[in-house]
């Protein structure tokens, strides 16, 4: 089978589309057929190298924790699923931007009934991520809530969520995006100089909570707005985040199929967009992560092999 490699850390040149064994499930596991797998700018840090001391890479390394496909065997011991069975989740091997990819039985659900496969192989990663930021800062009904990166493919859900919860919701996106911010009952601000004046202004009184998928000073914004270190939660910057007590929830903190399984139901019932800028063919890996490296992609960039 052909599945996405690197043998050492680097630029996007170091990434290659090899032939591998296909995988053999173990006890509890499913090997699905891939038709969808989401990209994630974490790939882009693990593959660099930067973030070694936290997530080593083992060369060679595949890519790849978001999937959605069909069920081509079983392991023993499997519960829930047979062959042919359309399910989406995740994986943590690193393993699913191939054409087939072993996943635990409990960590994928079965698709939804108009789910789109796009939609369903991009979900794992940035809804997961997207749920705990916003459980992490537990907006209300009476709250503002600033959300950073907010056209992007985490900031993008976690937005819908936090306004799900009866928040004001503030987003900073690049202009282009602000039509599709309003359109889903978001206030959009521009992002770049000057943006504690517009945010201050946009939310005609205080900012209760601030959700940073962006990092780049975002966690220093929010104290100078006033938000408590409790209620900012940041993806990126965990050194400003150590340094005041702020939260640092991500995917592991939402890392279960439950959760997976409720933002398939909510998407595939349409109160949940997931925007898709892309899908790739799994041979144009290079180019997909072209796109997402040059930043402020709306919504998630996916491959298909």
């Amino acid at each position: 089978m052909k599945a996405v490699r690197f043998h050492t850390y680097g630029g996007i040149d170091v990434l290659r589309v090899e032939e591998v064994a296909r995988p053999v499930p173990g006890p509890g596991q499913l090997l699905v057929e891939v038709r969808a797998a989401g990209i994630q700018p974490g790939e882009v840090m693990i593959r660099e190298g930067a973030r070694h001391g936290r997530w080593p890479a083992a060369f060679p390394s595949g890519q790849g924790s978001d999937l959605a496909g069909v069920v081509v065997e079983t392991g023993p011991e499997v519960r829930g699923f047979a062959v042919g069975d359309e399910v989406l989740g995740f994986t943590h091997d690193r393993a699913s931007h191939a054409e087939f990819v072993v996943a635990d039985d409990v960590h994928v659900v079965a698709r939804p009934r108009g789910l789109s496969w796009e939609v369903a192989g991009s979900l794992y990663v940035a809804g997961t991520t997207a749920y705990a930021c916003v459980f992490a800062v537990d907006p209300g009904p009476s709250d503002t809530v600033v959300v950073s990166g907010a056209a992007g493919g985490v900031g993008s859900l976690a937005v819908q969520l936090a306004r799900r919860r009866g928040a004001t919701v503030i987003g900073l996106a690049s202009e282009r995006n602000h039509p599709w911010l309003k359109d889903r009952g978001i206030v959009p601000v521009a992002y770049g100089e000057g943006v504690a004046d517009r945010i201050r202004q946009a939310a005609g009184g205080d900012v209760d909570a601030f959700v940073d998928t962006f990092g780049d000073g975002y966690v220093e914004l929010a104290v100078e707005l006033g938000v408590r270190p409790e209620r900012i939660n940041t993806i990126r910057d965990w050194q400003a985040a150590a340094k005041i007590g702020a939260r640092t929830y991500g995917e592991g903190s939402a890392a279960c199929a439950v959760v997976v399984g409720e933002l398939a139901r909510l998407a595939a019932h349409g109160e949940l967009e997931v925007p898709v800028a892309r899908a790739y063919p799994l041979a144009q890996v290079r180019e997909a992560f072209q796109e997402l490296e040059r930043g402020h992609t709306h919504g998630k960039i996916v491959l298909r092999p």
